[in-house]
């Protein structure tokens, strides 16, 4: 499978300048494939080719004194930019016909320089390099120094320069990844019950402790934001408080990453299975909760179990959203109703056990998760489906 190895860089002021202008060249190339493209879709006549854009937008456009700044930039760049656009219409087109699952995608939008975060993609063609010294060699840019906090595990097939609102600078290299890292087989399954108060609760008794970092740091980000608010627009310290908002708000973010991946391990190197429910997150994120929804983190948490277990060699499997985890008894399968969320413990009416809300969810998503990844029918969900 294929995998991102992302790396803090640190270009000079040279190289900074360099790598504005390649963003901007890709920016601009975008941007005018989307022009035709939009002006062909007002007249009624097919898209363009990324090969006629690639002809008119770079090869010919170099010539003219228009656009002659374009040769700044390398060729393998521009023509990303390209291929881009291609995948953004592609993925607008499959999601208004229903071929792509999820949220609905927007039709494709111009990019702005004003844009806090900037792009540049170069792939094998530019000849980008990793040196015998750890610096990478970018066409055009030169060598950048790079902060590796481990090594690649094979020759990457591109990589990504990414300049984030807090004007940090990252690469991003796309790594073909070795078979062989499956891990020894474990004995142990675990179904985990997400929420708010526990971020997780695990069907082997365990109670994970929700972080609750955008809380934390809320009155950080509270002083940064009114400050922001304070400054005339377009005055240069305006511009600075815009990056000291967008540092405090890459804090947080950083953190919760850290705590999402260890956790993530920690989970699938103990347990040759894990099964976790399939929540309507967005729908969740438009209620009062909003904001503790949105700062727990949910999906990129399970994205991450999902992409290391197929990675390590372990079984990944979602139980259906509507399964009624919370009404089922794991000790003897009854189903004693819905219950408000203030009730925390319940004693079946069947057969008396007294249970822990959150822990007997986890246990009824392990068996429930055991029956999606072995292919039976689920059970009867709270729905009747």
């Amino acid at each position: 499978m294929q995998l991102r190895y992302n790396f803090r860089v640190y270009p000079t002021s040279g190289q900074r300048a360099a790598l504005a202008r390649t963003f901007g060249c890709a920016r601009v190339v975008y941007n005018d494939a989307l022009r035709i493209r939009k002006d062909a879709h007002a007249a009624k006549v097919p898209f363009p080719r990324s090969g006629e854009l690639s002809k008119t937008l770079i090869t010919q456009a170099k010539r003219t004194p228009e656009r002659a700044w374009l040769v700044n930039a390398p060729v393998g760049v521009m023509q990303q930019a390209l291929r881009d656009l291609d995948a953004a219409y592609r993925n607008f087109f499959d999601s208004m016909s229903g071929k792509r699952k999820g949220p609905k995608v927007g039709e494709p939008r111009f990019r702005s320089k004003r844009d806090n975060r900037q792009v540049a993609r170069y792939t094998k063609s530019d000849c980008f390099r990793v040196l015998p010294n750890g610096k990478l060699r970018l066409p055009k840019v030169g060598d950048v120094s790079v902060r590796w906090s481990r090594k690649l595990p094979s020759a990457p097939s591109s990589v990504t320069v990414i300049k984030d609102a807090a004007g940090r600078y990252f690469v991003s290299f796309v790594i073909q990844t070795d078979p062989s890292e499956v891990l020894p087989e474990a004995d142990g399954e675990v179904g985990i019950d997400l929420g708010l108060t526990h971020f997780a609760v695990l069907s082997d008794g365990r109670k994970v402790a929700a972080p609750k970092l955008f809380r934390r740091a809320e009155k950080r980000l509270r002083k940064a934001q009114q400050s922001l608010s304070r400054k005339a627009k377009g005055s240069s310290n305006r511009k600075k408080a815009v990056v000291k908002v967008a540092r405090a708000h890459a804090r947080t973010t950083n953190a919760r990453r850290d705590f999402h991946h260890k956790l993530s391990t920690t989970i699938i190197r103990e347990n040759q299975a894990v099964y976790v429910e399939d929540l309507a997150v967005s729908g969740l994120g438009r209620t009062r909760l909003a904001k503790s929804v949105h700062d727990a983190g949910w999906s990129t948490f399970v994205g991450m179990l999902k992409y290391k277990a197929t990675r390590y060699g372990r079984t990944f499997a979602r139980v259906d959203r509507f399964f009624p985890s919370s009404q089922l008894c794991s000790a003897c399968g009854f189903k004693d109703g819905p219950k408000p969320l203030k009730v925390r413990t319940w004693t079946c009416l069947n057969c008396g056990a007294v249970h822990d809300r959150d822990f007997n969810a986890a246990r009824n998503i392990k068996t429930e998760g055991r029956k999606v990844a072995a292919g039976r029918a689920e059970t009867v969900n709270a729905c009747g489906g």
